[in-house]
Parts: C-alpha cells; structure tokens; sequence
C-alpha cells in the first residue's frame, strides 16, 4: 500500500472515531435528552430556599385528580432572623395549616438558620380541600411569606404512592353519633302504688257500731244531760 493510502485510510478513521465520540456527547446531554428534575425548588431572596416541592394526590397512577390534596416542601432559612409561611396557593386553591398533632395553624415559622419540612409523619402540614390537577404534570404553586415576599413555581403532581406514599390525603374519620347510657324509666307493677299519690282519708267508723236514728245531739248540750225542762 502506498503512503498516500495509508494517510487516507487514517484520515477516514479519525473521522469516523470523532464523529462517534460527538454523537455520544450530545446524546448523553440534558438539552439532547429533554431531562428535567424530577421535583421543583425554588429560591426566595438570598435567605429562603424551597425544596422538593410536589403535590400529593391520592392512589391514581395518572389522569386528572379532582379532590383534596396535600403539598409537601423543605423550606430552609440561612438567615439571622426567622421567616414566617402564611399560605400555598395551589392553582386557584389556598391550602391549610396545622401541626404534627393536627392543630390548625395560621402560620408556619421557618427558624433563622434552619429547616422546616412540610408533610409527612410528625411534620406540620398543608392541606388543600379540592383542586383540579393532572398526576404526572405539573400545576401553579404560589408561596407567600408573612414579609410580603411570595415565589411562583410549577411544583411536580405525584400520586400518594412510592417515595410519596403516606403524603397524600386521608378520608376524614366519619362520626359515629353517641349511644344514650341514661336508665330506661321503670314501669310499675300491676297493682302497685304510684309514689307520691296522696292516700285516701275518711271518718273510721268502728265495725258493728249503729249511730242511733234522729238522735243528733244539739250544739253545746253535755251528751247525756237532761232535757230542758225536766225536774
């Protein structure tokens, strides 16, 4: 073979290697891929940064969810001074707070250098009564501080399965009206006396005893007293 073949066949293979090895990068890029994070975050001023925000429908594996909802977020705050939560908005919906142990909550305080996460066993939560949302998209959250400061982002909509099972809603226990534990009243037996009625009263007239006829004595005369007039 030639020297100039040689240069040639070389050539063609140091092409051929180089375009592979460009294919492969631009493969593997995010824009090439279309890979976007699975859970949104979001950054508030230079204190306030919110992480993993997702929604958290009920059991369906996707389509659209029209019902009750719960968001679940990490709010972290590298600040001197404590920030405050007053509401999520999700879509045209406000959700509601309330603690670990379920007590409402007119606000959520993220302490000055440190976290709060929002949803979960033991956290405090975020509760949305109805909302119209699509599982697997994405849907408006808005995010709004006790300073006025508030962050819009699309949070991620995940159904309560997986690493979100235990985050989504639960059916409100039905109430179960109380049983009376007051004593039936008591019939009285037949025959018995009623309590409290008055007894009967009449004049006892002794048995075998015969008042005499037309003998009704006169007022103030001494029974047994001669008659007047009678020596």
């Amino acid at each position: 073979m030639s020297r100039s073949l040689r240069r040639g066949s070389i050539a063609a293979i140091a092409a051929i290697a180089i375009a592979s090895l460009s294919s492969c990068a631009a493969g593997n890029s995010p824009d090439t891929l279309q890979i976007k994070p699975d859970n949104a975050a979001a950054t508030l001023g230079t204190d306030l940064r919110l992480n993993n925000i997702v929604v958290v429908t009920g059991d369906e594996s996707s389509g659209e969810h029209t019902g009750p909802a719960n968001v679940t977020v990490n709010i972290a705050n590298t600040g001197l001074v404590p920030a405050e939560l007053q509401s999520i908005t999700v879509g045209t919906a406000t959700a509601s707070f309330a603690d670990a142990a379920g007590a409402p909550l007119t606000g959520i305080v993220i302490p000055a250098n440190g976290a709060v996460a929002i949803g979960g066993d033991g956290n405090p939560s975020a509760k949305v009564a109805s909302v119209t949302v699509q599982v697997g998209g994405f849907v408006n959250t808005t995010f709004t501080f006790k300073d006025g400061q508030k962050v819009d982002t699309l949070a991620g909509v995940s159904p309560n399965k997986g690493l979100y099972k235990g985050f989504g809603p639960t059916a409100s226990p039905v109430a179960v009206p109380a049983k009376s534990t007051a004593p039936a009243a008591a019939t009285p037996a037949a025959g018995a006396t009623t309590p409290g009625a008055p007894a009967t009263t009449g004049a006892a007239v002794p048995s075998g005893t015969a008042a005499p006829a037309g003998t009704t004595p006169a007022a103030g005369t001494p029974s047994g007293s001669p008659s007047a007039g009678t020596h």
